[in-house]
């Protein structure tokens, strides 16, 4: 869609591209988004040694590369630990990205993506300015502008081993994006700040989890850092709204409480969800919400059909419930699904 033609609410953002159907953050995922009709991609950034973003949804990429089949690797195999996580594998940090050029993405997830782990090995990584240029051709072809929703990754660890990511975000994205095309999230407000000072012209999102506190606050504050639960009440919210444009949390938080089928009080919960979504609204915040997936592995148990974790369930029933609380949002794995579900209602 053209810019004066915006896209209805929600808008349907492909997560790492369409990772239900290729390997996730690869070329052939961005592409298949594209063309499926999706409204915007979401990019993973990470960094290598020499300084180069690369899109990955971690900084371990053991489990979505074939780095573990390269023998000249093998000494790089290390543990670290990651915003309080202990992780042995393979690292962007370590490796140069003539080295990264070498490997091939995996499907993360081949027990329940047998379809798209097909295309193991076709793909190699991608960098950042790859993606820009993929969206640049894009909209030149298509007539129109597929927005970026760019997720800064770990910048709290990653600024703790001298290598801060502000800067190079902020240099990459300044040239090629602006508000009306550009979206920057992370879990750590922090880096959102630290961007809006160098002048990203963006709008800001600042990322939720169900439980525990943000890297960067517990790093500073300790046990007694802030929680994403009183982030998400209406003081926080608040205060949110000062300094963000908006939040995006876990579906769960939606899901939980959205309205079922049989009123406020049917299957699918209660009205809470719709709730939280005003609420953030009333406060001017844009809300967002992910993962929607349509296998039973993912989906509420009263939607789950079949016996296996890898069968799709009534994933319509549940995207439209989550959609039905008002968010402005949703981050699906497999685009046409949540066009589907959206321009359904």
């Amino acid at each position: 869609m053209s810019p004066s033609h915006p896209p209805i609410a929600p808008l349907v953002i492909g997560h790492r591209g369409a990772p239900g159907y290729r390997p996730e953050h690869t070329r052939a995922s961005y592409e298949l988004a594209m063309a499926l009709g999706a409204d915007a991609v979401e990019p993973d950034l990470v960094v290598t040694r020499d300084g180069v973003l690369v899109v990955r949804h971690e900084n371990e990429i053991s489990g979505t590369t074939d780095v573990a089949r390269h023998p000249e690797f093998a000494d790089r195999r290390v543990t670290k630990t990651v915003d309080g996580v202990e992780l042995t594998g393979w690292f962007t940090e370590d490796f140069s990205w003539d080295e990264l050029a070498t490997l091939r993405a995996v499907e993360r997830l081949p027990q329940l993506r047998q379809h798209s782990s097909t295309f193991d090995g076709s793909q190699p990584m991608l960098r950042l300015s790859e993606l820009l240029e993929l969206l640049d051709d894009a909209a030149e072809r298509r007539g129109r502008e597929v927005r970026l929703v760019a997720e800064v990754k770990h910048p709290s660890y990653f600024a703790s081993i001298g290598m801060p990511l502000d800067g190079r975000v902020a240099e990459q994205l300044a040239p090629w994006g602006g508000r009306d095309r550009l979206t920057v999230e992370c879990f750590e407000q922090t880096v959102l700040g630290q961007l809006a000072e160098r002048g990203l012209d963006a709008d800001y999102v600042y990322l939720l989890e169900e439980a525990g506190a943000a890297p960067d606050l517990v790093a500073r504050d300790g046990e007694a850092a802030t929680p994403y639960a009183e982030q998400l009440t209406d003081a926080g919210l608040a205060r949110l709204a000062r300094e963000v444009d908006g939040v995006s949390v876990n579906a769960s938080l939606l899901l939980d409480a959205a309205p079922g089928p049989g009123g406020p009080e049917g299957p699918g919960g209660t009205a809470g969800g719709s709730e939280l979504v005003a609420r953030a609204h009333d406060h001017g915040l844009k809300v967002f919400t992910w993962t929607l997936r349509p296998e039973n592995a993912f989906l509420a148990s009263t939607h789950r059909r079949g016996s296996a974790a890898a069968d799709w369930g009534d994933w319509r029933a549940e995207f439209e419930l989550i959609i039905g609380t008002g968010v402005d949002g949703i981050f699906v794995d497999h685009p046409d699904l949540g066009l589907a579900a959206r321009d359904g209602l």
